[in-house]
């Protein structure tokens, strides 16, 4: 029979356990007790393999590059921190990715993604597992709106950013007022979201949607859509694709030799890259570019350029911002539990983004406040080198203009923090 003294050590250590457990409770934090590694880890997770995983590899680069750094420098709160990177490949696979991050490798936080879809399963699991996620290449506005969580935060611009930032400068330009438009969409989530929004825009301004054909992703032929294009005879050709897709049009509606101008929802570098300077034309949007005159962003240009032989394109910037972001998180709460992480983003922490101005995230959807840029394609004579391939026409919003010029309103993009 056991003792007086045995029953009192039972009850004291089922009283601790009980206190550990609802005090991480009370904290956001599932109830599990996990002894600290002698590694920060984080995780990585993105496509490395198909349509969109020719960016992925330029964001893998630059977060790897982002913890190297700060392993030199001496790592943060006094360890070193890995990073433990998986290929997302769909929202089903990421899905697992993340459970295997989380309950194996024991990563603290998660970055990447590019497909909203796949985004979209990553953030809820994150906010299963309590894990801050930051993503880093998805646009969708419903992640940011009906889709936010209180553990995801974006330092990807959405699509109603994109669509304000070239929105702006066409309207100075009286090119939208007017106007017919042709749109083909990818037929997935982003660019049903981006269709919402674009179309949004330009007939709130006076134009004409006159078309819109959803458009496979991996597309090898886009002759049929070009030939609907020709018939219709619209004044704009407005292009709601990513990745892959987005090189694959541009080439074939090169050849076509179609002298309607070009205009689209989101610009990514290295799709326009791969289609080569030959194949483009017109202004575009962009939320980073390696020709910034910003000291902070030629630095990094020029340190990812010396590691890799070629420049950082904008999932780069974001892959490696997401990583800083969150080590600066750890850093100055000193701490690594989320808990202390999400009101430290909510409540006004600033960021060096290699910009202009410095950001900071919105607390009610988590969006990162930052500037835009519209660019133009250079002349192929005044180009340095194959990835020279724009001219910086205008910051938007301009120095002086609130940040929230581009951002969508509570009204367009309502969110409820869970």
């Amino acid at each position: 029979m056991a003792s007086a003294r045995d029953d009192q050590t039972r009850l004291t250590r089922r009283t601790l356990l009980k206190t550990a457990a609802v005090g991480a409770l009370a904290l956001g934090m599932p109830a599990i007790v996990r002894a600290q590694p002698d590694v920060i880890r984080v995780g990585h997770i993105t496509p490395r393999t198909g349509f969109l995983g020719q960016l992925g590899e330029y964001g893998l680069n630059a977060a790897q590059m982002a913890v190297d750094e700060t392993n030199t420098a001496g790592g943060v709160l006094g360890r070193k921190v890995e990073l433990i990177a998986e290929d997302s490949v769909n929202p089903g696979v990421a899905v697992t990715k993340v459970q295997k991050l989380v309950e194996r490798d024991k990563v603290l936080c998660l970055v990447g993604e590019i497909s909203s879809a796949s985004a979209l399963a990553i953030a809820e699991q994150a906010n299963r597992y309590k894990v801050v996620y930051i993503n880093s290449g998805a646009n969708s506005d419903e992640l940011r709106g009906k889709n936010c969580n209180r553990f995801m935060f974006h330092v990807e611009g959405c699509n109603t950013m994109y669509t304000k930032t070239i929105g702006t400068w066409q309207k100075s330009k009286n090119l939208i007022k007017g106007a017919k438009w042709y749109m083909l969409t990818a037929d997935y989530a982003f660019g049903h979201d981006l269709f919402r929004v674009s179309s949004r825009f330009l007939t709130e301004n006076g134009g004409t949607v006159m078309a819109n054909d959803m458009v496979p992703t991996n597309t090898p032929d886009y002759s049929a859509y070009i030939l609907k294009i020709r018939q219709a005879k619209p004044d704009f050709v407005y292009i709601n694709l990513a990745g892959a897709d987005q090189t694959t049009f541009l080439k074939q509606y090169k050849e076509y030799g179609l002298p309607i101008p070009l205009a689209g929802g989101v610009m990514d570098t290295v799709p326009f890259w791969g289609a080569g300077i030959d194949s483009l034309s017109g202004h575009w949007q962009s939320l980073w570019y390696h020709g910034l005159t910003v000291p902070a962003s030629q630095a990094f240009t020029k340190r990812y350029s010396g590691k890799h032989g070629k420049p950082p394109d904008n999932q780069a910037w974001g892959d490696y911002l997401a990583v800083k972001i969150l080590l600066q998180a750890m850093a100055e709460t000193k701490s690594t539990e989320a808990a202390k992480w999400v009101p430290y983003f909510e409540k006004g922490a600033t960021f060096d983004i290699l910009k202009g101005r410095k950001g900071s995230f919105r607390d009610w959807d988590h969006q990162l406040l930052q500037e835009m840029y519209v660019v133009k394609v250079k002349d192929k004579k005044d180009a340095k080198d194959k990835w020279d391939i724009f001219e910086l026409v205008q910051t938007v919003p301009a120095s002086g203009e609130s940040l929230e010029l581009i951002q969508p309103t509570k009204q367009e993009n309502p969110c409820t923090m869970a």
